[in-house]
């Protein structure tokens, strides 16, 4: 038999960390890990929409990843668990700048601020670096508010959105479709 996925211990606005501590919804460690969360499946988004075998590997990794800085932020710091919680390593920002590096090599020098759009794949991945940006201000205030977060894990969320911001134009490459350049109004 399955277990039921609903448990009804939320039902007044509470939730438990890794740990049992009970908090509230609005906490700001349930900010971040719900945005780190919201990231994952915009990465799923952009890993559907990119026909790259390379870019899906990377994009898989970098899921795996956000699950592990997820399963950190849930964490209570204050209490052991005793559930083995995935490490986030230096490599892992390491891999990501390599891969910029990369696709860096691949696109024209950039020239002007370019718009998001011009194909799904090129949007999403826009949406995608937003959400990322948010999520390391989340981690942000959670730290500078006393909420213990590993220093990796704002150091990775900054590298993963410079990653995304590089992706979106080498997915103009991919897909063949031009920037579009931002032409601020006289």
């Amino acid at each position: 038999m399955s277990q039921k996925i609903y448990t009804k211990t939320g039902d007044k606005g509470s939730t438990s960390l890794i740990g049992g501590t009970r908090v509230l919804k609005s906490d700001l460690r349930i900010e971040a890990y719900g945005t780190v969360d919201e990231l994952n499946s915009w990465i799923g988004f952009v890993n559907d929409a990119f026909n790259d075998f390379s870019a899906n590997h990377i994009l898989r990794e970098i899921q795996d990843r956000l699950f592990t800085i997820g399963s950190s932020l849930a964490c209570d710091p204050e209490k052991e668990t005793k559930l083995h919680i995935p490490d986030l390593h230096d490599s892992d920002i390491t891999l990501l700048e390599k891969e910029m590096d990369a696709m860096t090599q691949v696109l024209p020098p950039m020239k002007h601020f370019v718009l998001p759009g011009g194909h799904t794949a090129i949007s999403v991945t826009h949406i995608a670096r937003c959400v990322c940006r948010r999520a390391e201000r989340c981690c942000v205030n959670l730290e500078s508010h006393h909420g213990q977060v590993a220093p990796l894990i704002i150091k990775y969320l900054n590298r993963l959105s410079d990653y995304l911001f590089i992706l979106s134009r080498y997915a103009t490459k991919v897909t063949n479709t031009a920037e579009v350049p931002w032409k601020p109004r006289n």
